[in-house]
């Protein structure tokens, strides 16, 4: 009877033992509200604004540079003098024509005369045939020397004009390539012209890149020094060769629009991002290993509890993962003290958590 007794009253301490065990304690925590994200990113690279169409130009002359007349950076006006070249061989060959000209002028008029006068005895009966087809014949050999003259004084004055570099169109300055006191051979580049009116921006991207860029590629292109000035683009063209010391290739961005921040050569910044199936990037610390198996903690909004949920990690990069679903939009996962949970404990939201 006493050990019946005695085993009762064992009992009943054990079933209050485990009545009176006192609940997990809450447990503050970080969090993250989850956000799907529909675009893949695909990286940021510097680049700049330039001109689509540039033309470099040279004098149509050799010489010595005499003059510059605008600097880097100026806008000019179709026709504005650029640089001239020291013009005294072109005078002189322009006064040497002139002479040659008055020359011919002065015996064309002598021709003239003469067949004039053979004609005139010719037709009175005292003139050979002879002297007048020798008189119309230096008239004929004098009027081409002289249409050969014209056409070397034209040829001098179109040289001494070629001393003068003009602009042939509107356009900026970008860069001169001779200076005031150099030699300069025909046709040598001397002044790089870029036309305003039609800009693109110019980035290079890595060779493996560039050669799988996706069709639905979105570059979305911001200036710099404000990032309130932005627009987005599309490929014009890759270099098909990549840069032997940088393995990269040049891509010109022809812009969705043109901002009036967007002036050449200012510095953009140029993301690439292209769509993709909806997916969850979380931090990796959110992720608790179970049997090799990763899981999560989600926070229940109405009871402040958390509650395990498996999931499957597509790819860890950095310190974060990118989950195959698993988990929704808006829910709130547990991004630290993980290892410390139990299912259905109370949780305490960090205030600098995200909501």
């Amino acid at each position: 009877m006493k050990r019946l007794l005695v085993m009762s009253a064992g009992l009943l301490l054990v079933a209050c033992s485990k009545q009176e065990e006192p609940p997990a304690p809450i447990r503050p925590v970080l969090s993250v509200v989850v956000e799907a994200m529909g675009q893949q990113d695909l990286g940021r690279f510097a680049g700049s604004i330039q001109a689509r169409y540039e033309s470099n130009t040279g004098f149509r002359v050799g010489g010595r540079i005499a003059s510059r007349s605008v600097d880097v950076g100026s806008e000019v006006s179709a026709g504005t003098l650029l640089a001239t070249l020291d013009p005294t061989d072109q005078q002189n060959q322009l006064r040497a024509a002139e002479g040659s000209l008055a020359q011919i002028q002065a015996q064309l008029i002598n021709a003239q005369a003469t067949a004039r006068r053979q004609q005139e005895l010719f037709n009175k009966g005292v003139g050979a045939q002879a002297q007048l087809d020798t008189a119309n014949t230096d008239l004929k050999t004098t009027q081409a020397s002289m249409d050969q003259a014209k056409a070397a004084v034209d040829q001098a004055r179109d040289q001494l004009s070629y001393t003068e570099l003009r602009a042939d169109h509107a356009a900026v300055i970008t860069a001169w390539s001779a200076e005031a006191g150099q030699v300069v051979t025909a046709g040598q580049q001397v002044v790089t012209l870029a036309r305003p009116d039609i800009k693109e921006a110019v980035i290079d991207l890595p060779a493996e890149l560039a050669e799988q860029l996706p069709a639905d590629v979105v570059f979305e292109v911001t200036a710099q020094l404000d990032p309130s000035i932005h627009t987005t683009a599309v490929v014009r063209e890759i270099e098909p060769q990549a840069e032997s010391a940088t393995r990269t290739r040049r891509a010109r961005l022809t812009l969705a629009e043109t901002p009036p921040g967007f002036r050449l050569g200012t510095s953009i910044r140029v993301s690439l991002s292209s769509s993709v199936a909806p997916r969850v990037e979380l931090p990796l610390t959110a992720l608790q290993d179970v049997d090799g198996k990763p899981r999560i903690w989600v926070v229940d909004p109405a009871t402040k509890t958390v509650s395990p949920r498996d999931i499957t990690v597509i790819s860890r990069s950095g310190g974060s993962a990118t989950l195959a679903g698993g988990v929704s939009q808006g829910e709130r996962v547990v991004t630290a003290g993980v290892h410390s949970l139990k299912p259905g404990q109370t949780v305490k939201i960090d205030e600098g958590s995200p909501q």
